[in-house]
C-alpha cells in the first residue's frame, strides 16, 4: 500500500501529518508554514484562493470570503461566493485541494489516502459531508476517526500501562470530550460528548462586540455597517486573544478607513486579559456540563482519570486550562502543541491502515443515540449512544393498524424522548406487506454503522421477505452525480492553476511580506511614529486588496510599494 496522510480539516485551521520511519511528521502548506488557515475565497475576476492567501486578503474582500465553514458542515446552507451558492462539501472540498496539492510538492509525489479528523459529536450527515468533501477534493478516505481520539493515539502510543484518559478538545468552532481507556496498543472509547457550535470563534465574537460597543460610545461609529471595517475588528480580536493568552494586556491599533470617502479613523485602546476573562465567562462554564455528562455515562469520575489532554488552539487560553486543572485536580497534560496533536493522531492512524504502524487497535464509539420514529412520534432507539463502532443492531418491530400494508420509517440520532425533537436523517418506506390484524406483522429493522460512523439501514417484512432501505440523500448531501461533477470540476481546475503559477507565486510573496509587516508593527509599535504606522498600515491595506483581486501586476506594485515603507523605518 502507497503512502497515507492524516488530515485535521479544522474550522480555523487544517493540518495534515505523515508517519516517516516510525515518526509523525507534519507537513508544511506552499507558504512554508505548517497550519493552513481553513479558509476560501474568490477574486473579483473569479481566480480561487485558499489558505493563508485568503486570510490575507479577507478584509478587503469580506463578501467573497468563506472561514468556519466547517460549522455548517451537514446543512442544507449555500453559502453565496461571487453570486453563486456553494455546499459546505464545495468550500471543503478547496481546502482539501491545497492541502493535496501542498503534500505532493513537500513529499515529491502524490498521496491519495487520507484519515481524516471529525468532530467526536459530529452527526451521521456531517461525517457524511465530510466524506463528500474529501471525495471532490480527490482522496480515499481510509477512515474517518475522531479529533479526541486521534489527540490520544498521539499521546499515548507505545505505552503498556492501562490508563483512563480524558480529552478536551476546543477548536475554533467545535468543542468535545472523549474519555479512553489506553494501553497494550488498544486505544478504547468510552465516551463522548461536546457542542458542535461552540469554541475559539465565540471568544472571538465576545470581544468584537466588546470593541464595536467602545467604538459606537466614543466615536458614535457602528462597524457593522462597513462590511471591510467590520472584517478588520474580528482579525485584530482573534489576535488580541492569542495575545492575552500569554501576556496580562493587548494593546490595539486600529487604523480604520470609514465609508464611501474613506474618512480615517485610529482607535487605540488596552485590553486586559481580566476583561476578556470577563466578558467570556459563560462560555468557559459551557465546557463543565458536556464533561460531567461523559463522566456519567461511564460511571466514573474526576478523580479516576490518570491525564488530562488538552487539545486545538482555544485551550490555549489560561483560563480553560485553569478550569481543567479545577475539575481534576491535576495539571493537564500539554506537551503536544494543540494546534498539530490532532493531525498527528490521524497520521498514525493512516500508518496503521496502510501496515507501516504496527500493534495499534483503535476502538470508537457512536456519539449519539440512534433509531426510529414509532406509534405516538416516539424515539425508539436501536443503537444507543456511546456504542462501539462498527456495530449492527436489529428489532423486530409490527404493524400499527390492521391490514396495513405500508410501513414509513422515520430514521433520526440524538438523545430526545420525542422524534420530533431529535435529528432526521432521512426516511423510506417498505410497501407490499401482506393484509394482517394489528400486531399480527413482523418486520426486522436493521442499522450497520461502519468503522468510519457511516449509517446504513434496512427492513425486511418477515412474512414476504420484502425488503427495502435507506440512502441517506438529505437536500443538505450531495448525490453522486454532483459528486462526480465536483471532481471533474477540480481537475479542470487543478490545469488552470499551472497556467496561474506565476500568479500564486506573488500570491504567497505578498502574503508573506502582509505577515511580516504586521509582525513588525504588532512588535514595535511603540518605537514607531504614528506617521510611520499609519503610512505602513496603507500599504499593508493596499496590498491586501491587491491579493484580493489576484492580478500579477497590481499585486507586484503593491508588495513594491509595502517594501519600500517597511524600507524606509
Amino acid at each position: 500500500m502507497g503512502k497515507a496522510i492524516g488530515i485535521d480539516l479544522g474550522t480555523t485551521y487544517s493540518v495534515a501529518a505523515i508517519v516517516e520511519n516510525n515518526r509523525v511528521r507534519i507537513l508544511q502548506n506552499a507558504e512554508g508554514g505548517r497550519l493552513t488557515p481553513s479558509v476560501y475565497a474568490e477574486s473579483a475576476d473569479g481566480h480561487i484562493l485558499v489558505g493563508a492567501i485568503a486570510k490575507s486578503q479577507a478584509s478587503a474582500n469580506p463578501d467573497r470570503t468563506v472561514s468556519s465553514v466547517k460549522r455548517r458542515m451537514g446543512s442544507d446552507a449555500r453559502i453565496q461566493v461571487n453570486g453563486r451558492g456553494l455546499s459546505p462539501q464545495e468550500i471543503s472540498a478547496h481546502i482539501l485541494r491545497k492541502i493535496k496539492a501542498d503534500v505532493h510538492r513537500q513529499l515529491g509525489e502524490a498521496v491519495t489516502q487520507a484519515v481524516i479528523t471529525v468532530p467526536a459529536y459530529f452527526s451521521d450527515a456531517q461525517r457524511r459531508a465530510t466524506q463528500e468533501a474529501a471525495k471532490m477534493a480527490g482522496f480515499e478516505i481510509l477512515r474517518i476517526i475522531s479529533e479526541p481520539t486521534a489527540a490520544a493515539l498521539a499521546y499515548g502510543l507505545n505505552r503498556s500501562d492501562i490508563q483512563h484518559i480524558l480529552v478536551w478538545d476546543l477548536g475554533g468552532g467545535t468543542f468535545d470530550v472523549s474519555i479512553l481507556e489506553v494501553g497494550d496498543g488498544l486505544f478504547h472509547v468510552r465516551a463522548v460528548n461536546g457542542d458542535t457550535c461552540l469554541g475559539g470563534d465565540d471568544w472571538d465574537a465576545r470581544l468584537v462586540s466588546h470593541l464595536k460597543q467602545q467604538i459606537l460610545q466614543s466615536h458614535q461609529l457602528d462597524i457593522e455597517s462597513d462590511a471591510c471595517v467590520f472584517q478588520q475588528v474580528k482579525e485584530i480580536c482573534e489576535r488580541t486573544k492569542r495575545e492575552l493568552s500569554h501576556q496580562d494586556e493587548s494593546r490595539i491599533f486600529l487604523p480604520l478607513a470609514f465609508g464611501p470617502h474613506h474618512d480615517a479613523l485610529e482607535i487605540e485602546m488596552t485590553i486586559s486579559r481580566q476583561v476578556f476573562e470577563e466578558l467570556t465567562k459563560d462560555l468557559l462554564d459551557m465546557l463543565i456540563a458536556p464533561t460531567r455528562q461523559a463522566l456519567k455515562d461511564v460511571s466514573l469520575t474526576p478523580a479516576d482519570m490518570d491525564r488530562i489532554i488538552l487539545v486545538g488552539g482555544a485551550t490555549r487560553m489560561p483560563a480553560v486550562r485553569h478550569l481543567a486543572e479545577t475539575l481534576f485536580q491535576q495539571p493537564p497534560d500539554t506537551h503536544l502543541n494543540p494546534d498539530e496533536v490532532v493531525a498527528m493522531g490521524a497520521a498514525i492512524q493512516a500508518g496503521v491502515l496502510n501496515g507501516s504502524v504496527q500493534d495499534v487497535i483503535l476502538i470508537d464509539v457512536t456519539p449519539l443515540s440512534l433509531g426510529i420514529e414509532t406509534q405516538g412520534g416516539l424515539f425508539t432507539r436501536l443503537i444507543p449512544r456511546n456504542t462501539t463502532i462498527p456495530v449492527t443492531a436489529e428489532r423486530i418491530f409490527t404493524n400499527a393498524q390492521d391490514n396495513q400494508t405500508v410501513m414509513d420509517f422515520n430514521v433520526l440520532q440524538g438523545e430526545r424522548e420525542m422524534a420530533g425533537d431529535n435529528i432526521g436523517l432521512g426516511s423510506f418506506q417498505l410497501t407490499d406487506i401482506p393484509e394482517l390484524p394489528r400486531g399480527k406483522g413482523r418486520v426486522e429493522v436493521m442499522f450497520e454503522i461502519d468503522a468510519n460512523g457511516i449509517l446504513q439501514v434496512s427492513a425486511q417484512e418477515l412474512h414476504t421477505g420484502e425488503s427495502a432501505g435507506i440512502k441517506i440523500d438529505a437536500s443538505h448531501l450531495l448525490s453522486s452525480d454532483q459528486i462526480d461533477r465536483a471532481v471533474a470540476e477540480a481537475a479542470a481546475h487543478a490545469e488552470t492553476d499551472t497556467h496561474r503559477r506565476s500568479e500564486i507565486e506573488a500570491s504567497i510573496q505578498t502574503n508573506h511580506l502582509i505577515q511580516a509587516a504586521e509582525a513588525l508593527l504588532f512588535g514595535m509599535d511603540r518605537r514607531l511614529s504614528k506617521a510611520s504606522r499609519r503610512q505602513i498600515h496603507l500599504a499593508v491595506s493596499a496590498a491586501k486588496t491587491a491579493l484580493s483581486g489576484g492580478r500579477l501586476d497590481t499585486m507586484t506594485e503593491a508588495t513594491q510599494s509595502l517594501r519600500s515603507a517597511l524600507n524606509g523605518l
